[in-house]
C-alpha cells in the first residue's frame, strides 16, 4: 500500500495537494493535529514507507516572510510541555527536521489570526500551521525521516481569512517543488 519509491506525501486538504505529481502516494488527512496524527499513523501501520513529506500552507509569524519554506524544526505550540514536565510528565513538543532551511514551524489546533497570539508565537517560530508537529510526532514514533514543505499564504492575522483564495497558488508552488525535487530521493 505504498508507492514504489516508499515516499508518502501528506497534505491536510485536497486543495493544497491539487498539483502533486501523478503517481505520488498521497494522503489527505483533514485539518488539525488529531486528524493528521490518526490518518498518518494508520497509513504507516499498513504501508511500507521509507520517508514522509508533509506539504501544505502556513501563516507567517513575521512580516516579510513569503514563499516556500522547508522548516528545520517543528514545535507544538498549544501544549503546556514545560508545565507538564514540572509535574513529572515529560512531553516531547519539538522535533528537528533534517535538510531544512533553518526556519521553525509552530503547530497547533488554533487558527491563528489574532495579532497578540501571532506576536507570542513569533518569539519561538517563523511559521504556523495546524498539522506539521502531529506528523513529526508520528514519524518520530515510526523512526521515519520527514521533510516539511510549507508555502506562506497569509500573515497569521486578519489576512488569514483570505486563506481559501490563496490555496491555488500555494498548491502550484508545492507541486512544482515536489516535481522539481524528484521527491523520491529526498
Amino acid at each position: 500500500m505504498s508507492a514504489p519509491d516508499g515516499v508518502l506525501v501528506v497534505s491536510a486538504t485536497r486543495a493544497e495537494a491539487a498539483y502533486v505529481p501523478p503517481g505520488a502516494d498521497l494522503l489527505i488527512t483533514g485539518i488539525g493535529k488529531v486528524r493528521a496524527a490518526s490518518k498518518v499513523t494508520h497509513r504507516l501501520a499498513v504501508g511500507d514507507y521509507r520517508r514522509v513529506i508533509n506539504i501544505g500552507t502556513a501563516g507567517a509569524l513575521r512580516d516579510g516572510r513569503t514563499g516556500l519554506f522547508t522548516p528545520s524544526r517543528v514545535i507544538e505550540h498549544d501544549i503546556s510541555a514545560a508545565d507538564l514536565a514540572a509535574m513529572g510528565y515529560h512531553t516531547v513538543d519539538e522535533w528537528d527536521v533534517a535538510g531544512g532551511d533553518g526556519s521553525v514551524l509552530a503547530t497547533g489546533d488554533t487558527f491563528v489570526n489574532d495579532p497578540l497570539h501571532r506576536d507570542r508565537l513569533a518569539l519561538r517560530a517563523d511559521l504556523v500551521d495546524m498539522e506539521g508537529a502531529a506528523i513529526a510526532h508520528v514519524c518520530a514514533e515510526y523512526g521515519l525521516p520527514l521533510r516539511v514543505v510549507k508555502v506562506v499564504t497569509d500573515n497569521a492575522d486578519d489576512s488569514a481569512f483570505d486563506w481559501p483564495r490563496a490555496i491555488a497558488a500555494a498548491a502550484r508552488d508545492l507541486g512544482d517543488w515536489l516535481d522539481g525535487s524528484r521527491f523520491g530521493e529526498i
